[in-house]
Formats: C-alpha cells, structure tokens, sequence
C-alpha cells in the first residue's frame, strides 16, 4: 500500500512553495488510493514561531488538502531517535564528536575530517556523528523527477552528525526513523532536500530500514533567483482564492488543467488532479518566477 507524508517545520506560516509541495505529495497519494501522513517535524525547538502549526493545519484545510490518521509530531517521538540511536552505538556506527564551530571551521573543509573518529564511547557534551566509509561511499537511487541521483557522501559530506551537542537529535536521523516507524513507501518532497537524500538513504541501510521512492519537486524562484522560502521572506498564503491558486500551482506542475478549470470549486479542481496526476510530467525546473 502506498503511504506518503507531508513533514512542514512550524518555523513559519506555509507559502506558495510549501503548498506546492504539499499538493504534489497529495496528488500523488490521492492517484494512487494511497494514505497521506501529516508529519509537524518541530525536534529543532529553538526554532520553532508559536502559532505556526496551527497555520499550517488551517492553510492545508483551507486548500482541501485534508491527511489520514492523526498528526504527528517528533517533539513527542525522541524516545524512538534515542533508540536508533543506541543501535548505531551498538553497532559501532556512530563516534561522538567533542568539535566545536570554530575548531570545525579552521580545518578549512566543508567535509568533517574525522578528528574524532576514535572516541566510540559515550561523551558529554558531544554531537553523535555517524562514520561514513572512507575512501567512498557511492549511494545510487533513481528520482521520480530528476532521474539517476549518484552521491559519494564521504566526498560531499563526510562522517554526519545525528545527535548535536546541545541535546537535539538532528533531523536526518529523526526524518528516516518516522519515515521507516510510519511505512512510509514514497517521499514527494522539496528539491532542496534533494541533497539530503543520499545520506538519509545510508542511514536506512545502517539501520536495516527500507528505502522509499523519492521525487522531489522543483522550487519555485524569486526574480533574484532565489528558492521562494521563509529565509527568503516569502509571504503567507494568500487564502482569498484557493480555486486559483491551485489551479496556477497544477499547471507549474506540469499537469495541463484547462483553463475554465480554475473558476470551478477547489474540490472538483482536486477531483480532477487525481484523476489526471502524472508525476512524469513534472518539470525539471519551474517556469513561474514570483515574489509573492
């Protein structure tokens, strides 16, 4: 059975981006008479904005993006991050890192070298780095919209953190922990996390954990060229005409809705995106250039 999931970090209202997202990743559940999770990933608390989930929960209603099940929320999950955790320690996967920034910064390499690679027992006051094979580490899979991924993660990231030094697990060992505790069997997510998954994908295979397909959607850019984004300062959703707006972002999309389309009610345009979604004809890259 076909299980998705939609994960937002309240730090923030949801925007267009977001809802993009979002809508792809229910499109695809919806087409394929599959579940659609809703997932709040809130574990980096500092940056958390108060009122930000409620907004996302009222902007997914608002557009008839409607989830199965309950949400979840990773706030209420560390027990199972400590767990994987242990069996990383258990398997000697994981080493623990004394570094701080600055001594990380003044090895000049944006790749961890590997200072603490000895120190296999338990400290305080360390990040849990996960040990990545040296010299390579080629991790392969096949995108649903980008095609072939290759990634050798011991040249492009190196031995990566799963625990921080201030008491949070991170959020690539509390990602493939609830995907793999939820089934879940395919991922539609932003293409920003595109690089993420190669070594998300390393952590399934040291955790014996099964790999979901994934397909990441392309980003919609500022005129700057930017990703449309909180960092950016893209705006709050727009909630005066949810018809329109999902009819824009179908056809950014790639699935050709015909233009009357767009004045009929959000439900009968979401009828007709499940019964003509077709991940295949997802751009590589979106046409749309906004500052909304």
């Amino acid at each position: 059975m076909y299980i998705g999931r939609f994960a937002p970090s309240p730090t923030g209202a949801l925007h267009l981006g977001s809802l993009l997202t979002a809508l792809a990743s229910w499109c695809d559940a919806r087409a394929a008479q599959g579940k659609w999770l809703l997932r709040i990933e809130d574990i980096d608390t500092p940056r958390i904005q108060q009122g930000a989930v409620e907004h996302i929960l009222h902007s997914l209603e608002h557009y008839g993006l409607y989830w199965d099940d309950e949400v979840s929320y990773q706030s209420q999950r560390t027990c199972y991050y400590q767990q994987a955790l242990d069996i990383l320690q258990h398997k000697q996967l994981i080493f623990w890192c004394t570094c701080s920034r600055s001594q990380l910064a003044q090895t000049g390499s944006a790749i961890y070298t590997g200072q603490c690679r000895t120190q296999q027992q338990f400290k305080a006051n360390a990040a849990a780095r996960l040990a990545v094979p040296q010299p390579n580490c080629l991790i392969q899979f096949n995108d649903g919209v980008f095609g072939a991924q290759y990634e050798d993660i011991s040249q492009t990231v190196g031995d990566f953190p799963l625990y921080r030094r201030d008491s949070i697990f991170t959020y690539q060992l509390a990602v493939v922990v609830d995907d793999a505790l939820q089934g879940i069997t395919h991922i539609v997510r932003g293409a920003d996390l595109l690089d993420n998954t190669a070594r998300q994908i390393y952590l399934q295979r040291c955790l014996d954990y099964q790999t979901p397909f994934y397909s990441h959607i392309p980003l919609i850019v500022t005129s700057k060229g930017e990703k449309l984004s909180k960092q950016t300062g893209a705006k709050a959703l727009d909630f005066t005409n949810p018809s329109a707006t999902l009819w824009q972002l179908l056809v950014l999309l790639g699935q050709n809705p015909p233009k009357p389309l767009q004045y009929e009610a959000k439900e009968d345009i979401l009828t007709w995106a499940i019964n003509h979604w077709d991940l295949s004809n997802i751009p590589a890259t979106l046409k749309l250039i906004t500052d909304n």
